[in-house]
Order: C-alpha cells, then sequence, then structure tokens
C-alpha cells in the first residue's frame, strides 16, 4: 500500500506545523511534483499515519511504521561499489556515535559524490539532491538508512535519535 517515497513526504511532514503546508509548498520543499506528494498524503491517511481531516501525523503510528515495518514497507536493495553520498552509519547524525569496521560505507549513488561505497537505493530517486541541498532532512534520511540497512547496535541507535527527533518535531501532535 505505501511506497517509499511516502515516507519521504511523510519526514516533510513532520518537520512542518500541524496544517502549515499547502501541498504545493511541501512538493517544493521535497523537490516533488505535487501530485506525488498528494497520492503520498493519501496513502498514509488511508495506513492511519497522518490525518487528512487535521493536516497532522499521528506521531506514535509514525514511530511505530518506522520502527517495526520500515524494512518491509521500504526494504534496503544493495549495489556494488559506486561513487555516492554517505547514509546510515556513514552520516550525520550515526557517524560520530559508531566505530568503523573497515568495510565500505553505504551511499546513494552520485556520479558527483566524493565518497567510494555500497550503494544502498534511495527511498526515492531525488534523494541525494535533497539530501545535498538540506542539511536537517540529510540527516532523517540517513537515519532511516539506518533502520534500512543497519545492524542491531545500528537500528538501535537509530531508532533512540529518530524517536527523540519525532517527538520534538513541529509537525508531531499526539493524535
Amino acid at each position: 500500500m505505501l511506497k517509499s517515497g511516502d515516507l519521504v513526504v511523510l519526514l516533510g511532514l513532520l518537520r512542518r506545523p500541524a496544517g502549515d503546508w499547502t501541498v504545493r509548498s511541501l512538493a517544493g520543499e521535497l523537490r516533488l511534483p505535487p501530485a506525488t506528494v498528494q497520492r503520498a498524503l493519501e496513502r498514509l491517511a488511508l495506513v492511519r499515519v497522518f490525518d487528512a481531516g487535521r493536516r497532522r501525523v499521528n506521531v506514535g503510528a509514525c514511530e511505530e511504521l518506522f520502527v517495526h515495518a520500515l524494512r518491509f514497507v521500504a526494504p534496503a536493495v544493495m549495489g556494488g561499489e559506486t561513487r555516492g553520498l554517505p547514509t546510515a552509519w556513514a552520516a550525520p547524525p550515526l557517524l560520530g556515535h559508531l566505530a568503523g569496521n573497515g568495510d565500505l560505507p553505504p551511499v546513494w549513488p552520485d556520479p558527483l559524490g566524493e565518497v567510494r561505497g555500497l550503494e544502498v537505493q534511495p527511498l526515492h530517486p531525488r534523494v541525494a539532491s535533497l539530501a545535498q541541498a538540506d542539511a536537517e532532512m540529510y540527516e532523517l534520511l540517513a537515519l532511516v538508512d539506518g533502520l534500512r540497512v543497519g545492524d542491531a547496535r545500528v537500528r538501535a541507535l537509530a531508532v533512540r535519535l529518530l524517536s527523540e527527533w519525532i517527538l520534538a518535531a513541529p509537525g508531531a501532535k499526539a493524535a
């Protein structure tokens, strides 16, 4: 039912105060077509993560989605060695908390990227450009990838940091 790109829209909703957005403004902020955002909002409402009538995110359902269902909704697809933008434990905010193990870091493919690593298919094709333009969104998307591709230690830290952020997010309202 949900598409992986819907999670990018959900993160965008959490960053804005409840109802303080339009489909067009959210689309511009996320660098997505308005029709894509509108369809994502409809799917998020169907799974009750987003209350369309009140125009706000259900925090409890949101946390549950990220912590327990993310790997099934948006499974990580790994590729070969490539150049790109670091993600998961190789990017902030996880980068400073975990010791490296010498393996190639996970990266979103980007021909202009400066890091050589193992390809992780992003949630949406525009994730790398969005992350490069918006530091906070980059951190959130890297945390989400920590949940998708990380081992138990990385996942536990990503869950803690993402849960803390969700609870403090401007668009977080208990529903």
